[in-house]
């Protein structure tokens, strides 16, 4: 099967969609993360479409041919949260299984937390509930040295121009930081580097970091304790991955009231979708089919 390539509203926006699988089946909501597109997800796009389920991967807002808003508040956590509601209405559905890696991990953790109704499973990859991230972020070392990249991505103009630099040196570097170095194929990393050194999509990118992790943001973390999950979810964290460590994800379980499993991938980093494909995909289809 080959994904196609749709063009929605949703939230007032216009967004890009990569989409396979009966249309009758149940929808699957595949959310990416940062610096990266809906193509993240187009080895899982296909596993699920085989396994009947119609699935849906957006370029987020500020990525691919998605809408970017030029305000850094257009990147607050509210709105990533009711894009995702957006995108559900414009497939014809009122709930589905949903998914998110890195950032699209955080807005479907708000997501499910605000509107439980529309959640049939909940599936996050690398990134621990909000509460157990925000909580190693403050009183573990480790975890504040893994995370200490996002002090350069909250720099307006200074991040900009350390990542462009030397042809996006350090922003392609990124996908091969970690166990893995070339788990992701050079030319997906080439299409994102390209999609994010247009004009202002960049400095969209970081407004994920800048609007909700600032300190006049509105922080995410400060919302944390209350996102309160009740339907079935399934945390799949890799325990190589550079920039989220243990903690976080072994505590995530206490801030889960409904079915909840960790699945630890040994010897993965981050970039799961493209480390271990098989694996997340047989996660995904596993949590829906329970």
């Amino acid at each position: 099967m080959t994904a196609s390539q749709h063009m929605v509203q949703a939230n007032g926006l216009r967004f890009r969609a990569l989409v396979d699988g009966p249309a009758q089946g149940e929808l699957f909501l595949l959310l990416h993360g940062f610096p990266e597109g809906a193509e993240s997800w187009s080895k899982q796009i296909d596993a699920l479409a085989k396994a009947g389920f119609l699935a849906v991967a957006p370029d987020m807002r500020g990525y691919g041919l998605s809408d970017a808003p030029d305000a850094v508040n257009g990147y607050a956590i509210g709105n990533l949260v009711e894009d995702v509601a957006g995108l559900m209405k414009a497939f014809g559905r009122n709930d589905a299984h949903v998914a998110g890696h890195d950032w699209g991990a955080i807005v479907a953790w708000f997501f499910a937390s605000r509107h439980p109704a529309m959640v049939k499973t909940l599936t996050v990859l690398s990134v621990g509930h909000p509460a157990a991230i925000a909580a190693a972020s403050r009183e573990d070392e480790d975890q504040r040295a893994r995370s200490s990249y996002v002090g350069l991505f909250l720099q307006e103009g200074k991040a900009e121009h350390v990542l462009a630099a030397e042809e996006y040196r350090r922003l392609k570097g990124m996908f091969a930081f970690g166990p893995n170095p070339d788990a992701v194929p050079h030319d997906v990393i080439d299409h994102f580097v390209r999609s994010l050194s247009r004009p202002g999509r960049l400095t969209a990118a970081l407004n994920y970091y800048r609007a909700n992790l600032s300190a006049g943001g509105g922080a995410w973390a400060a919302l944390a304790g209350e996102v309160t999950i009740t339907m079935p979810t399934v945390l799949v964290w890799g325990d190589e991955d550079p920039a989220l460590g243990r903690r976080g994800a072994e505590d995530t379980a206490r801030h889960v009231s409904g079915d909840y499993r960790l699945e630890v991938l040994h010897g993965a980093g981050h970039w799961l979708q493209f480390e271990r494909p098989e694996e997340v995909s047989r996660s995904l289809i596993g949590a829906a089919s329970h």
